[in-house]
């Protein structure tokens, strides 16, 4: 398999494109740290999820904590190079929205957004650049969005983290090229998840109009995209944003 003997950690892995990315990623043979916030819900999920993992024979750790907070990004990482003593892929992929229009939004769901999307993308850098420096090989994936590169009214706040994010790579892939360390992003579109679940016939029959392809596309494309850039095969690919999104961005 592809990714045999590496490890990846998937922050915010247990819905939608983050569980598809831990699956994919297991199934190709990495054992996985699993990151998610502390719930009584959260904790259901991922005893699912890591009795799923084991099934594949895969090693699991689960590492909870909050990313928007430092002290809990450390404790992740240091739990992480003691249990398993390297790491190879990071994908960040945990992110939460405040929709609002800007003369409606309140500062702090701005700053909730830009907090947890950019702030805490950019905590999970900082630790695995420590480590993958050291090792001088690594993969660092994080997840923008078609609404960072072409925006979108009422997500100003999410907008400007997933734009962010893209400026970050940019700049990471040219500090950690020399050290054999890859960074890129990867920006779905409208993906069919749980947030598009609730949306109306009416809406979807809009945002399909709006995709050169023509539908929505699945959990399982970006996962599978952001697998290849974790991989050997992508190993000559770096400071890139990957579309994924049906042609929306062209």
């Amino acid at each position: 398999m592809k990714l045999s003997n590496k490890v990846a950690l998937v922050t915010g892995g247990l819905k939608g494109i983050g569980r598809a990315t831990v699956m994919e990623l297991a199934t190709q043979g990495a054992d996985i740290a699993l990151n998610y916030r502390a719930s009584e819900k959260n904790k259901v999920l991922a005893e699912e999820l890591v009795k799923e993992l084991k099934d594949l024979g895969r090693d699991v750790l689960c590492v909870e904590g909050d990313i928007s907070h430092e002290e809990d990004v450390e404790k992740i990482f240091k739990s992480i190079k003691k249990y398993f003593g390297h790491l190879d892929i990071l994908v960040n992929n945990a992110g939460i929205t405040r929709d609002q229009l800007i003369l409606r939004m309140k500062t702090e769901d701005f700053d909730a957004v830009i907090n947890t999307n950019l702030k805490g993308t950019y905590l999970c850098m900082k630790q695995a650049s420590r480590l993958m420096m050291k090792q001088k090989s690594g993969h660092i994936i994080s997840l923008s969005s078609v609404v960072g590169v072409i925006g979108n009214a009422g997500q100003v706040n999410y907008a400007a983290s997933k734009a962010g994010v893209i400026g970050m790579t940019m700049s990471l892939a040219r500090e950690l090229g020399p050290r054999g360390v890859t960074v890129n992003a990867v920006a779905p579109g409208f993906i069919e998840t749980d947030m598009t679940e609730v949306l109306s016939d009416e809406i979807k029959v809009g945002l399909k109009a709006s995709i050169p392809l023509g539908t929505l596309g699945h959990v399982e494309d970006v996962a599978k995209t952001i697998a290849f850039l974790a991989s050997d095969d992508a190993k000559y690919i770096t400071g890139q944003t990957i579309h994924v999104d049906g042609g929306m961005a062209m």
